[in-house]
């Protein structure tokens, strides 16, 4: 999937966790104060990824796990309000089908809450935190969606 410049494809850890990385700690750790070692869980080897790009310059990422959660959704400052989180979220939807997956998760950030909304999540229970960052749990239905 692409817009201009950008390109989304999914990615493979062993050969794209340079870049993942580096989009991952911009945005988490230097820009939202989340400790790198709860950013960097150990789980990524095992995860489905999606990495946007710019030429060759990674500026988003999101996971997935086999369940269907995702998270670690994060696009670089200059490069919000391009659709880029879309085309993310749009790339795993794609890769959830493909894995026959009936609904996805996730744990979103309560000030990212209507960006999911609007890419037809609904919340599921109360609010709470996570490395310090108020989360809300939300769901997708994929049998609606695609």
């Amino acid at each position: 999937m692409s817009n201009d410049e950008i390109m989304v494809r999914k990615a493979l850890w062993q050969d794209d966790s340079k870049s993942i990385i580096e989009v991952r700690m911009k945005v988490f750790v230097e820009e939202q104060n989340v400790p790198a070692e709860l950013e960097q869980d150990g789980r990524d080897p095992v995860m489905f990824h999606v990495l946007a790009s710019d030429l060759d310059r990674p500026v988003g990422t999101a996971r997935m796990d086999k369940t269907g959660h995702i998270g670690r959704v994060a696009v670089l400052r200059d490069y919000r309000g391009r659709g880029i989180g879309v085309m993310l979220m749009k790339e795993l939807e794609s890769l959830a089908v493909e894995e026959n997956l009936k609904e996805i998760h996730l744990n979103a950030q309560v000030q990212a809450k209507g960006f999911y909304q609007a890419l037809g999540y609904t919340e599921e229970g109360d609010v709470f935190e996570e490395a310090g960052i108020s989360h809300i749990h939300m769901k997708k239905n994929l049998a609606k969606s695609v």
